[in-house]
């Protein structure tokens, strides 16, 4: 009888005895023992193998039951003859009880630890139903809250390399000492404090208020978003006047809510030097960090507007998107000198506070296409096109459209503690073709700057152009050819003018543009030039006007305009613009700008206050008021910049 070499048991081959019998003839009588014999010795190692199985092999959820009519054991699935051999050597020779018991230990302890979790979760549940429905709501929302943080750090903005702070001097107090000085200056402060107090109320949050309606106001200039135009204007305002509370709440708002990730199409000038030109000043006069880090924040959506092939930026950008366009309305697509020229301040004290030359580099390329230009009779025309960079329509202005362009060209240069001489020596260039082409003298002896369209002089001038005496003022100091007394002689003219626009209508406000002809001079004709928005242009040349001469008349001629605006403009709600300076009864626009207290107020301010209040030695305003320090920059290389001296 021969016996096979294996015998198949569930799956398994067991070895047994070895046919090759004939190589040891002495074992052959061991072959003829009886069956019942070799039945029981199969039996008796068949049952201590599954007693092996048992005791051996561990309990997991991997493990197949398998019924042998004696009991159900727990054996593992195997799915290949090698492994099948392996586990039975395992098992019947006892290797490998080191690694089962450890096994089996891990398993315990991860069943414990299971068994803790869950337990620990039904507790939680059981405290959680045991809550009102207000306290899960504000569990829900405090967890939230944390979520919203933990991604804000994880990728928020990178860190701002330290810089040495400028040179900061008097940004508080200026005290005038003359107790009728020092009250009309709070009466200024009590203006600014109604019209905070009646937007905080009405209109918190939005960019404007509606006074009338109380409620709040936008424009397409912010894209209609609500992002707070009036608390970032008027921040420095509030910090200089010591209404440091209203700061607080400004900075608080700005700080939770201010956010620029939104789908908003908004004006890359306005933007600039409201938003960035305001955040900086009020970095600089409080050193809260916050208002660093949204500027920068809300700078670097605004580089793709430069995304052109010129490098001359857009007029609009989506803040979200980065896709940019111009105005419609503007010359053949252009975009506009006064928009892409009044970038230079703001973004010099970017690269500064960043270290990034990219803001730098932006402003100084429009510089240098500038210069490469033909200018017709000398003069910048307000459009260029920044698909070709080429002029646009061939019309010249030191009011809308161009004037802060020739306004930055100076302060490029005071800003840069006088060490930027290419931004002075353009400006004096410009204002020697402006002399030369633009400003005449009317039949009644008043010195008007004019605009130049399609190759002649047109005989009027705006509200906005009535800044350019306050300038011509403070670029005196420098001028070419020892010019400075007809500089400041020439500021001097342009503010008398501008004060006769106001002077000579019933409510003692000027209008948005005026004209020298057909025996009229100072005043408006048409009724859409006939309206007054709370603008700062007149008040502005007052101050100037006064810190270079102390000219009493300068004081004089700004509480005329104060008390007109108190008297006129103010409303329950704030103050409004009217629609008409020569009617008795004045229709509201029903609009309080946030220029208003930005600028207005604050020009108001600090005309009946002492100079000591932000020095023109060591600030230099940006052209919505708000102060930014000189840097020093001779002793100072900005990333990206050539040293300058």
């Amino acid at each position: 009888m021969t016996t096979p070499a294996l015998l198949p048991l569930s799956g398994r081959r067991i070895p047994t005895l070895s046919p090759g019998a004939s190589s040891f003839p002495h074992h052959r009588a061991t072959l003829r023992l009886s069956e019942k014999f070799i039945l029981l010795l199969i039996l008796s190692a068949f049952i201590t193998l599954c007693f092996g199985a048992f005791f051996f092999l561990p309990d997991n959820s991997k493990h197949k039951r398998f019924d042998f009519g004696l009991e159900d054991v727990l054996i593992p699935h195997i799915d290949s003859e090698k492994e099948a051999r392996h586990s039975s050597r395992q098992v019947i020779h006892g290797v490998g009880d080191h690694d089962e018991h450890r096994h089996r230990e891990e398993e315990e302890s991860l069943r414990d630890k299971i068994r803790a979790d869950h337990e620990r979760a039904l507790q939680e549940a059981k405290e959680k139903l045991r809550k009102s429905k207000e306290e899960l709501k504000a569990e829900i929302q405090t967890e939230k809250t944390k979520v919203v943080e933990d991604l804000k750090k994880k990728d928020g903005p990178k860190p701002l390399p330290p810089v040495p702070m400028p040179k900061l001097v008097g940004v508080k107090d200026g005290d005038p000492g003359d107790p009728d000085t020092k009250e009309k200056r709070d009466k200024i402060r009590e203006m600014m404090k109604h019209a905070w107090d009646s937007y905080r109320q009405y209109g918190w949050g939005h960019n404007e208020l509606k006074p009338i309606a109380k409620k709040g106001h936008s424009t397409n200039i912010f894209g209609n978003s609500q992002m707070g135009a009036t608390i970032v204007d008027a921040l420095d305002t509030l910090y200089i006047m010591g209404l440091h509370d209203e700061f607080k709440d400004g900075q608080e708002w700005i700080k939770q809510n201010l956010d620029f990730s939104v789908n908003a199409e908004v004006s890359v000038f306005e933007v600039n030097i409201r938003f960035i030109g305001g955040l900086l000043a009020a970095y600089y006069l409080s050193g809260q960090e916050v208002f660093k880090v949204k500027a920068v924040q809300l700078a670097e959506k605004l580089l793709p507007a430069f995304n052109t092939p010129t490098g001359i930026p857009w007029a609009m950008v989506n803040l979200k998107s980065g896709v940019g366009r111009n105005w419609g309305w503007a010359s053949a697509g252009s975009s506009i000198l006064a928009e892409f020229g009044t970038l230079h301040m703001e973004f010099v004290h970017l690269t500064y506070l960043t270290g990034n030359p990219a803001y730098y580099q932006k402003v100084m390329h429009i510089r240098k296409l500038l210069a490469k230009m033909d200018r017709p009779n000398g003069l910048y025309p307000n459009y260029l096109n920044p698909r070709t960079g080429r002029w646009g329509q061939h019309h010249t202005s030191v009011g809308g459209l161009g004037d802060s362009f020739y306004e930055y060209l100076l302060k490029a240069w005071l800003m840069s503690d006088k060490t930027d001489t290419e931004a002075r020596k353009t400006y004096d260039d410009a204002i020697e073709a402006i002399e030369r082409h633009l400003i005449r003298k009317s039949n009644g002896g008043l010195t008007f700057i004019g605009e130049w369209k399609n190759g002649h002089l047109e005989r009027k001038m705006g509200h906005l152009t009535c800044f350019a005496g306050g300038m011509f003022a403070l670029g005196a100091d420098g001028s070419p050819d020892d010019k400075a007394g007809h500089y400041l002689q020439l500021g001097a003219e342009i503010a008398h003018t501008c004060h006769e626009s106001y002077d000579r209508t019933v409510l003692k406000l000027g209008p948005e543009a005026f004209k020298f002809d057909s025996g009229l001079e100072a005043v408006a004709v048409r009724q859409n030039e006939k309206y007054y928005i709370l603008r700062p242009e007149v008040i502005e040349t007052y101050w100037y006007m006064w810190r270079f001469t102390h000219d009493p008349k300068y004081r004089q001629w700004g509480w005329e305009a104060a008390q007109a605006i108190d008297k006129y403009c103010r409303v329950s709600g704030g103050f409004s613009g009217v629609k008409d300076v020569y009617s008795s009864n004045p229709t509201y626009d029903d609009v309080q700008q946030s220029f208003f207290l930005a600028e207005t107020l604050k020009y108001l301010y600090l005309l009946f206050s002492s100079d000591e209040l932000l020095p023109l030695e060591n600030w230099v305003f940006n052209t919505e008021a708000h102060p930014l320090p000189v840097l020093h920059l001779g002793n100072i290389t900005l990333p990206g910049s050539e040293t300058q001296r």
